[in-house]
This record gives structure tokens, C-alpha cells and sequence, in this order.
């Protein structure tokens, strides 16, 4: 455990020392390192995709489910996503130096603008393309990143960060601007928990259990991202076509990710001829349902209990339920949501607007998929998790929530009497 503490305080120093380059760079140096990093990536693909193809045989070998499997798998063509995703950060506004001016009567000038944080720390869990989002943000902000990946993609990890930084060296700026902690086991994540003083603040992207593990022992500031327990209501005047696309859509388009529904609500009055439809289409495509005693009269699914309304599944199950009314359906998401996700099926712009002021979730969908909680889908470029706190960030965390800010006050000798 020493040994590790001290390898990790070795990396986190290194980004400490180097993050001031990356924070003074302009804002032309830091998108030429994007575009660089857009490009070697594309340059690099049979070398990354040989690394995810050895995560991947580990991870078949070690009995990973289905879900986390696809989690994990990349695709030529899921790379280039990555890559089109750096692009789009270049095209991004410069996030560094906005901000306001004003005089004050006795002629000091106060500028309040927009700085990076510094280091961010981020542990998250087997998705690759995480590694090249996190660095992508971080690099166009002007801040240094230190990363703790899962076990399971430490190969590709380690490929895309060796090609982030290639593009940072090409760029003239130190390869310690984005670093790879290489234990995968608890101690590596416990160290960069304890960085005090070199990590600016911490950030958390994966299931419940590592969020919770970092909340509560992290000695440095941290983002709470979510677990994305999200859930689809329909209500009574919902138009039953919508209900039913959009329930596949963020159930079953790429079940294993955070912003996909694990709950269905129905209002009472459009169960009997809504449930049918849904189940069928649904266990189409292999999903399985299970459902609450209403449910289970109106459609043969397996039942559901207390246990299931809070779990995420991230897989082909969906829990379903039959409410009395939106007050109920609200109250359910309240208690049993992770505060991620949320939609409603509805024409009544009434009961769309008691929704989205009363579910407490960072973003609520109106005629809507929940699967677009996505910083990409919200015009960020990328994003480096879902933050379901209320406070400094909420929802996608892009290139903004990745700054603070600073007072520079100018005079002429004034004092304060």
C-alpha cells in the first residue's frame, strides 16, 4: 500500500507541476493539442483497438456481464466518435478568461473571470472513451487530469492516455498534463483519494458503490456524480405511440449506460391499454419486465419488490408500475431516484410543468427520451459525468464546470480608509 501511496504521489506531483503550463497556454495552443489528439487517435487505431481487444478476452474470461461488455467494447466506429468528440470541443468557446468588468466610483477596476481548477482527479469505471473525454475536457479548460480507471480497461486506458499524451508533447506542452494512475485495485483509488494539496477536486463516474466510496472518504473536494436509477413517466393523457417509442428507446437503445430508464409509471387510466404494447415491444427485444400487483393483473411479468424500484440495473430489465395519479408517480421518483434522469409522456403542459418544478432530478424530459443526457446531445462536446449535486454543477459536466473564478482588481494606489 506505501509503495502505491507513493507512485501515485509521484504522478499527481507531476500533473501539479505541469498544470500551469496547460493553464497559461492559449487557447489556439490548447485546440491545436485537440486536434493533434483527434488525429493520432484516428492514427493509433489499430494500436488502441488491440488493447481493447485483450481488456475485452480478460474481461470474457472473468465472467463480466453482457451490459458491461458493451460498456467496455470499442468499435472503429466508437472511436471515431471519440475523435469527432475532441473536434467538437475545439469548436467549443474558450471557457478560460469570460467573465465581467466593472468600475467602481473611487477607479478601481474589478475583472471577474473565468480560471481552470487546476488538477482534477477523476475515478471512473470500464468505459474506455471516459479516459479520452476526461482528457479532452481537461485539456481545452486549462486543467491537468490525473485518471483511475477500472482493471478492466486498463489497456485501452493506458493506449488512449499514451495518445493524449503524444498530442500534448507535439504541442509543446508536458505529457503530465493528463496521466494514468496504473493500479486498478482499491489502494490506487484510495491514494489519489488522500492527494490533499496536489488534486484540486475529485470526480466520481461510475455505479453507486464507487460514487458513495468517494463521497464519504475522499480528503479532497469532490463533484457527486450519479448512478443513474432514472425513470419514465406516462401519464394519463400521453399520446400511447410516443409512450411506447420513447420506453424502448431509453430502455433498450444501450441499456448498460446511466441515462437508460430502470422504471416505468403509468397513470392508472391508460394501464390496461398501455402495459400490453409496452411488454410487447419491450420483451422483443429481450427485455424483462417486472411489475407491481396492478401490473401483474393487467400483463403476465415477473413481480417486482421493494429492492427493485432503487436498483439501476443497467441491463435488459425494466421495473413497472401502476400509479393513481402524477402527485404519486412524483413522489415515487423522489424517494427511489439517484436524481439523474427523469421524463414525462404527456399533452397537458400543466402536468408537464408541476413534473419538471417538482422532480428533484438535475434534468427532467418533457416528450423526451432520458437517453440525451449526454454532453455531447447538449451541445458540451463531451462531458465528465453526470453531477447530481446541487451545488458549483449540476447535470453534464462540461468544459464550464470545469473552472472557477477569479477577482483581478487594478488601481492607482487607492486605499480603503
Amino acid at each position: 500500500m506505501h509503495d502505491i501511496y507513493e507512485e501515485v504521489k509521484k504522478l499527481c506531483e507531476g500533473a501539479k507541476a505541469a498544470a500551469p503550463a496547460l493553464a497559461r497556454a492559449s487557447g489556439e495552443v490548447r485546440n491545436g493539442v485537440l486536434t493533434a489528439f483527434a488525429a493520432l487517435l484516428r492514427k493509433n487505431q489499430e494500436k488502441i483497438l488491440a488493447a481493447n481487444t485483450a481488456d475485452m478476452e480478460a474481461a470474457r474470461e472473468n465472467g463480466l456481464s453482457v451490459a458491461m461488455m458493451d460498456r467496455l467494447l470499442l468499435t472503429p466506429a466508437r472511436l471515431e466518435e471519440i475523435a469527432c468528440a475532441m473536434e467538437a470541443l475545439v469548436m467549443q468557446e474558450d471557457p478560460i478568461g469570460l467573465g465581467t468588468v466593472q468600475s467602481r466610483p473611487n477607479g478601481m477596476e474589478i475583472k471577474h473571470i473565468r480560471v481552470p481548477l487546476g488538477v482534477v482527479g477523476v475515478i471512473f469505471e470500464s468505459r474506455p472513451n471516459v479516459s479520452a473525454d476526461i482528457a479532452g475536457l481537461c485539456i481545452k479548460s486549462g486543467n491537468a487530469a490525473v485518471l483511475r480507471g477500472g482493471k478492466e480497461a486498463i489497456r485501452s486506458n493506458t493506449a488512449i492516455t499514451e495518445t493524449a499524451g503524444d498530442a500534448l508533447e507535439s504541442c509543446g506542452l508536458p505529457r503530465a498534463c493528463v496521466s494514468l494512475i496504473p493500479f486498478t485495485d482499491r489502494a490506487g483509488a484510495q491514494a489519489l483519494m488522500e492527494m490533499r494539496g496536489l488534486i484540486d477536486v475529485l470526480i466520481p463516474r461510475g455505479g453507486k458503490g464507487l460514487i458513495q466510496n468517494v463521497v464519504e472518504n475522499a480528503k479532497v473536494p469532490v463533484i457527486e456524480t450519479g448512478a443513474g436509477n432514472c425513470h419514465l413517466y406516462i401519464h394519463r393523457d400521453g399520446d400511447p405511440g410516443m409512450a411506447v417509442s420513447v420506453a424502448v428507446n431509453a430502455k433498450t437503445s444501450r441499456p448498460s449506460v446511466c441515462n437508460a430508464i430502470e422504471t416505468i409509471l403509468v397513470h392508472r387510466d391508460v394501464a390496461a391499454g398501455l402495459l400490453p404494447r409496452i411488454k410487447q415491444e419491450l420483451e422483443k427485444r429481450g427485455v424483462e419486465l417486472r411489475g407491481c400487483p396492478e401490473t401483474i393483473k393487467i400483463i403476465d411479468v415477473n413481480p417486482a419488490d421493494e429492492a427493485d424500484w432503487a436498483t439501476e440495473y443497467d441491463d435488459l430489465i425494466v421495473a413497472v408500475k401502476v400509479v393513481e395519479s402524477i402527485e404519486e408517480a412524483v413522489a415515487h421518483i423522489n424517494r427511489y431516484s439517484t436524481n439523474h434522469s427523469e421524463a414525462i409522456i404527456t399533452k397537458d403542459m400543466n402536468a408537464a410543468s408541476y413534473f419538471t418544478g417538482a422532480v428533484e432530478s438535475a434534468c427532467v424530459y418533457v416528450n423526451v427520451s432520458t437517453r440525451f443526457t449526454d454532453g455531447g446531445c447538449f451541445g458540451l462536446g463531451a462531458e465528465v459525468g453526470i453531477a447530481t449535486q446541487k451545488l458549483h454543477a449540476r447535470g453534464p459536466l462540461g468544459l464550464s464546470a470545469l473552472t472557477t473564478k477569479k477577482y483581478i482588481i487594478s488601481g492607482n494606489g487607492q486605499i480603503r480608509e
